[in-house]
């Protein structure tokens, strides 16, 4: 299995945890993941202000990968909707995509269509499968339990991003965390939006959203809340300290990356794994990781 891998703008900056632990239980899983240098931004953040211009910045990213005949494999949730979206678009509108391509041939690219985008998530649960992970799992995570949170970008837009998961009723993360021997908990606000999408204008919403989750899990007593994309990584992690003083409790929620909690499973040390770098974390957790 080989993947060009598209990190995006925000990972490397800002979850280099995240990075790290996706890159060790990749090679750990026979997943070989391509480095293109050429690879930019994805295109969200200019949607709001040029869709045509997003489009372009999008398949860029695309014909890259397509001259190198690999799919895409992406960490982030919105760059992974971002692409699939512009994929989706460019293949059902042969008008559009000639548009797209004039601008284009002035990079000497030209983009066909033949591009698939995943999310590693759905790498890991699709093409490597439950089976060939529980195979490498050493160290389950008995008696442990962590609330799979799935987010907006992964999920949608549905009929461009694909995979097995009916929006409204998610599954593939909730089976990931199974596989690693530890329980996933279903909860109440499981499907609602971290407020990342809103925290640049209204701060104060973001955080009332994130903290009904983050107040939930807390009352649960789980052992961690388990995110796939970055920008939730902001709301759950880089707010909960202002999101406790808006709520006046104290919430300390242990906030991890999906391959951090994998990787534990598949034997690596919370260091290997960039734990290092997290936040908010649960030491004695950590401590009997190190131990086992």
């Amino acid at each position: 299995m080989k993947y060009a891998f598209f990190l995006g703008c925000t990972v490397p900056v800002r979850n280099l945890n995240y990075e790290l632990a996706s890159r060790r239980v990749a090679e750990r899983l026979g997943i070989t993941l391509v480095d293109l240098g050429d690879f930019q931004c994805c295109g969200f953040p200019m949607k709001s202000i040029s869709f045509f211009d997003s489009l372009v910045i999008a398949a860029r990213n695309l014909a890259l990968a397509e001259r190198e005949n690999l799919p895409v494999c992406t960490l982030c949730s919105a760059c992974g909707g971002s692409l699939s979206e512009a994929g989706h678009l460019l293949r059902h509108s042969p008008s559009l995509r000639e548009q797209v391509n004039e601008r284009l041939r002035v990079l000497n690219l030209e983009y066909e269509g033949r591009t698939e985008v995943k999310h590693f998530m759905r790498v890991l649960h699709e093409d490597v499968g439950l089976e060939k992970i529980a195979e490498q799992v050493v160290r389950p995570l008995t008696g442990f339990s962590f609330a799979p949170h799935y987010g907006c970008h992964y999920l949608k837009p549905a009929e461009a991003v694909g995979g097995l998961d009916p929006v409204e009723d998610p599954f593939t993360l909730t089976r990931l965390i199974e596989v690693t021997g530890a329980a996933s908990l279903q909860y109440n606000s499981l499907l609602q939006c971290c407020g990342g999408g809103v925290l640049g204008a209204k701060e104060d919403l973001a955080n009332t959203l994130a903290g009904e989750k983050l107040g939930e899990l807390s009352r649960a007593g789980v052992t961690g809340l388990v995110l796939v994309c970055p920008f939730c990584n902001v709301m759950f992690e880089g707010q909960q300290k202002k999101i406790e003083k808006k709520l006046e409790q104290k919430l300390k929620v242990p906030v991890l990356y999906y391959p951090q909690l994998l990787g534990l499973a598949l034997g690596f040390s919370p260091d290997e794994l960039g734990f290092k770098l997290n936040r908010v974390k649960d030491k004695e957790f950590l401590k009997r990781m190190e131990a086992a």
